[in-house]
């Protein structure tokens, strides 16, 4: 049981190191010396600085995706529904880049694009795994792949305007523009294929 809770003090040190000052300007010595414990004890549980990351935005995804998921069933219709949760699941890729990583890591890293792929992919399977446990959409042929088609053009519509954005009212614009003028076509083309 001791290791369980080395392990969850790294973890909440690197999350608010990660919060305060970004992924980038956290050092692992920080977050030893956060954690009350010597450099060598997080190697013994994480690999790198990038997998004590991955651990904890994984964590707090998929937290995240079961209360989405479970708690969004008052939808009138399957294209209302599921708009909502792309939407949901938009802000919740926005803020763990946000929160977590920092923008300036995102933009300026070359490592940090394979990074944010990868667990862009595990969101997807998360959040695939969890639409089949919805009781609100009809889960007719091809349900998986029109689910991928709408998660994959959702996320690298996402992820481009984020990218590109230079403030947060930009990102907020790019929000707004595309929960009205993209997302019901491409819920549409979804659920019609």
């Amino acid at each position: 049981m001791e290791a369980e809770k080395i392990k969850e003090s790294i973890k909440r040190a690197a999350q608010d190191l990660f919060r305060k000052f970004g992924y980038h300007k956290t050092s692992v010595n920080e977050i030893a010396k956060r954690a009350k414990i010597a450099k060598a004890t997080i190697y013994k549980y994480f690999e790198s600085k990038e997998h004590i990351l991955h651990t904890l935005l994984m964590d707090y995804i998929r937290v995240s995706v079961d209360d989405l998921i479970l708690t969004n069933t008052a939808e009138i219709d399957e294209e209302a529904h599921l708009s909502n949760l792309i939407m949901k699941t938009c802000r919740l890729s926005y803020t763990v880049c946000n929160e977590f990583i920092g923008w300036d890591f995102i933009r300026e890293s070359t490592n940090s694009q394979d990074f944010l792929k990868n667990l862009s992919n595990e969101l997807e399977e998360l959040l695939l795994a969890s639409f089949n446990r919805l009781k609100a959409i009809r889960q007719t042929d091809n349900f998986h792949q029109r689910m991928r088609f709408l998660i994959k053009c959702s996320k690298n519509i996402v992820f481009s305007f984020a990218f590109t954005s230079v403030s947060d009212s930009d990102v907020r614009k790019n929000f707004v523009s595309f929960q009205k003028e993209i997302l019901p076509y491409l819920v549409k083309a979804a659920i019609t294929i």
